[in-house]
């Protein structure tokens, strides 16, 4: 457990640093350059993921809640359309334009779709914690940055396209669960 609260505790506070104490932000760039604080930056939260996985997968199974019966059709519904709307800003489509925060949108999808299906300590502190961080990054995102001003809608075809990459991209992931020994289309899980 204690390697999966570290990793969201680096998690959290890295990406809270920036928009809670920009000075400090700002003296660390200018002290190390900014190629050196990016990269530690990076360093860091690539850290913080592999924490937080090698946490999770060690944890001991502590049930806490049991997942309703059939959820895993609609964990795969909600997965996949949280690939897609993760992907709207970097496709630069029409939707691009209409929702703020693609990115923190599809982390807040991807955290309920994988709650509904796992009711169990571990995956509700990662699940739960990252899912919690997404709001309150859009909210202090939106504090320090004020109105969003709406990007001009870009080519429809993008966002087909990304609708494409969404597919192929939900199916690489599954293939990833059940070689790891978790089939993700039987529905209901024990």
């Amino acid at each position: 457990m204690t390697e999966l609260l570290i990793g969201l505790v680096l998690w959290w506070g890295l990406h809270l640093f920036g928009r809670m104490a920009p000075g400090l932000r700002r003296d660390l760039t200018q002290a190390l350059g900014e190629k050196i604080a990016k990269g530690l930056i990076g360093v860091v939260l690539i850290l913080s993921v592999v924490l937080m996985v090698r946490g999770y997968r060690a944890m001991a199974f502590v049930p806490i809640y049991t997942p309703l019966p059939g959820m895993g059709h609609l964990n795969n519904l909600i997965m996949l359309v949280a690939l897609f709307v993760f992907g709207i800003g970097i496709a630069g489509g029409r939707l691009n334009a209409k929702i703020r925060h693609p990115m923190l949108w599809g982390l807040i999808l991807w955290s309920v779709a994988h709650l509904l299906v796992n009711g169990d300590l571990a995956s509700l502190l990662l699940f739960g914690g990252l899912g919690l961080w997404a709001p309150l990054q859009m909210r202090l995102i939106n504090q320090h940055e004020g109105p969003w001003e709406r990007p001009l809608p870009g080519d429809v075809s993008r966002d087909w396209k990304l609708a494409l990459a969404a597919l192929f991209l939900f199916v690489f992931i599954a293939g990833i669960h059940w070689l790891a020994g978790h089939n993700p289309f039987l529905g209901t899980y024990p």
